[in-house]
C-alpha cells in the first residue's frame, strides 16, 4: 500500500510503498477513505510536536474509513462499518491500524471528508470552550486565526453557546468566511491598534488563541476582569511570555488546552463532547467548512496549504 511517510525528522515526507499491516489484539484495519490534516502534522514532520513518534512513521492524525479486518477481542466496530478515529498518526495511507476503542460510528448523512476532519477541530473548540473556559451565553468571545482548522469551529461553537463572537482573520475573503460562520464582529489581523479596537468594543471575556505572538499580547491588554485566555497553539511560531503581574491584577486565568492529551487521562470527556457535537451536526447547527480535497499523491501540496495559510477550515486528503 502507499503511505505518506516521514523517514527522517526535518526532511520532506514522501510517498512510500509498504506492506499492508494486520491488526493485533484490540485493533482494527481500516480502509481509509479520507484523512483530515492539522497544523500538528507540520510540526510532527519537523519533530517539534509533543507527541512525535520515532521515524519512520506515516503522517495523518484523524481519518474516516471502512473496517476491513479486526483483531482479537474486538466486538466494536464490525467489519464493514464506517468509522472515524483519531490515531495520532497513520492516516495518510490507503490502509491503517487503529485502536478499536477510539473508533466512533459515522452517520450515513456525514460524508467521509467531513468525518475525517471533524474530531480534532470541533473537539478542540468544544471541550476548550465548554469544559476549560466555561464560556457562558452573553459573554464576549475573541477568536484568533478565525478561518483556520480550529478557529472556524470556535466561531461556530461560540455562537451556538450564545456568546458574542469577535473573529480576527486576515484579508477580505477570510473575514467573509468568518462572518458566514456566525461571527458578530470581524477584525483584520493586520489592525495595528488591535488592543484599542477590542477595548472600544467593551473588551473580551474569553480569548481562543491558536496563534500566539503579538496577538496574544494585544488580547491580554483587552481582557476584562476575570477573563479566561485559552492557549490552543502557536501557529505564529512565537510562544509569548505571560506577565504574571497583569494576570494577578486583573484576575485573569490563562488556560492550556491540548485535545489529544485527554486520550491519556480522560477519554470519557472526549466521548461525551463528540457525542454532543454529532447531535449538533445532525440537527444542522454545525456547517463544517472544507476548502480543499486532494489525492494522496498531492499530500505535499495539501500540507503546504496549511503552512502558507492559503486554506480555510479543513484540508482533506483522499487516499
Amino acid at each position: 500500500m502507499d503511505a505518506f511517510q516521514v523517514s527522517t525528522l526535518g526532511d520532506a515526507p514522501t510517498i512510500a510503498t509498504i506492506a499492508t499491516p494486520s491488526p493485533e489484539n484490540g485493533e482494527i484495519l481500516l480502509k481509509i477513505d479520507a484523512c483530515g490534516l492539522n497544523f500538528a502534522d507540520l510540526l510532527m514532520a519537523k519533530g517539534t510536536y509533543q507527541d512525535t513518534p520515532e521515524p519512520p512513521f506515516t503522517l495523518g492524525m484523524e481519518v474516516c474509513g471502512t473496517v476491513v479486518e479486526t483483531g482479537a477481542d474486538v466486538e466494536h466496530p464490525k467489519v464493514g462499518q464506517r468509522v472515524a478515529v483519531f490515531g495520532g498518526q497513520g492516516g495518510l495511507a490507503e490502509y491503517g491500524i487503529f485502536p478499536a476503542s477510539l473508533c466512533i460510528n459515522v452517520p450515513d448523512a456525514m460524508t467521509a471528508e467531513v468525518a475525517a476532519g471533524f474530531q480534532v477541530a470541533y473537539g478542540t473548540s468544544h471541550l476548550a470552550l465548554t469544559r476549560r473556559a466555561q464560556l457562558q451565553p452573553g459573554e464576549r468571545l475573541l477568536v484568533f486565526g478565525a478561518t483556520g482548522g480550529v478557529g472556524l469551529t470556535a466561531v461556530e461553537i461560540g455562537k451556538a453557546i450564545g456568546a458574542e463572537v469577535i473573529a480576527v482573520a486576515r484579508g477580505a475573503q477570510k473575514r467573509e468566511i468568518a462572518k458566514a460562520a456566525g461571527a458578530d464582529i470581524v477584525i483584520d489581523s493586520n489592525d495595528d491598534n488591535l488592543a484599542e479596537t477590542l477595548k472600544s468594543l467593551g473588551g473580551v471575556d474569553v480569548v481562543y488563541d491558536p496563534v500566539g505572538g503579538d496577538l496574544f499580547k494585544a488580547a491580554l491588554k483587552a481582557c476584562n476582569r476575570e477573563a479566561r485566555i485559552l492557549i490552543i497553539g502557536f501557529a505564529s511560531g512565537d510562544v509569548p511570555p505571560i506577565p504574571a503581574n497583569i494576570i494577578l491584577v486583573k484576575n485573569i486565568s490563562v488556560i492550556g488546552f491540548y485535545w489529544g492529551g485527554y486520550l491519556k487521562f480522560n477519554v470519557d470527556a472526549l466521548k461525551a463532547s463528540m457525542a454532543e457535537l454529532m447531535d449538533w451536526h445532525a440537527a444542522g447547527r454545525l456547517k463544517p467548512h472544507i476548502s480543499h480535497v486532494l489525492p494522496l499523491e498531492k499530500a505535499t501540496e495539501a500540507l503546504e496549504l496549511l503552512r502558507s495559510r492559503k486554506s480555510t477550515g479543513k484540508v482533506v486528503v483522499r487516499p
